[in-house]
């Protein structure tokens, strides 16, 4: 059972984010895998300096995005935010399913409360993601993929920062020479 759930958390390799190929027409943008791990490092940092909860962090991070070696890196211009937290869900359930009970137990409180957004481990992380889009938008840039295609991802990423710490870091990375 551990081996068919560590099989599905390795497809996340396989699974490409949507939005860089939606917005770039990108053919082979980062995978789900290499945006999750580039956030557990900015996460571990991160939550290290300023005295979080690292572990807890890191397991959110990890969990936040395994339903989509299911249901696939859906984007909000694809369905409402209620269907898709219905499809995550439902998929993050059958994944979990194919752990002991005690972990099931463990990993779906972290994954409720990354849904609920209301802690705020669950905030910084969110947080902590646009963060990493917006990276990953200036390293696009830097590739040479037009400025005003990535625009969108920057101006998202600061609408949602609100820690000064990580809106400073934002700054910073935005502020970078393509």
């Amino acid at each position: 059972m551990i081996v068919d759930f560590f099989n599905t958390a390795v497809n996340l390799k396989k699974i490409p984010r949507q939005g860089w190929i939606d917005k770039l027409s990108l053919e082979r943008p980062e995978s789900v895998a290499d945006h999750t791990y580039s956030l557990a490092i900015m996460g571990m940092i991160f939550s290290d300096l300023e005295n979080y909860n690292t572990e807890k962090i890191l397991k959110i991070i990890l969990l936040h995005d395994l339903a989509e070696s299911i249901i696939g890196d859906i984007t909000p211009d694809q369905i409402s935010k209620k269907e898709k937290n219905i499809l995550e869900n439902k998929a993050i359930k059958k994944i979990l399913a194919k752990l002991p009970s005690s972990l099931q137990k463990q990993y779906t409180l972290l994954w409720q409360e990354y849904q609920a957004n209301n802690s705020e481990e669950v905030k910084i992380v969110h947080q902590l993601d646009k963060l990493e889009m917006a990276l990953q938008a200036k390293i696009y840039s830097k590739d040479g993929h037009p400025k005003e295609k990535l625009d969108a991802f920057l101006k998202s990423a600061k609408d949602e920062i609100t820690d000064p710490k990580l809106l400073k870091l934002f700054i910073k990375i935005s502020q970078q020479h393509d």
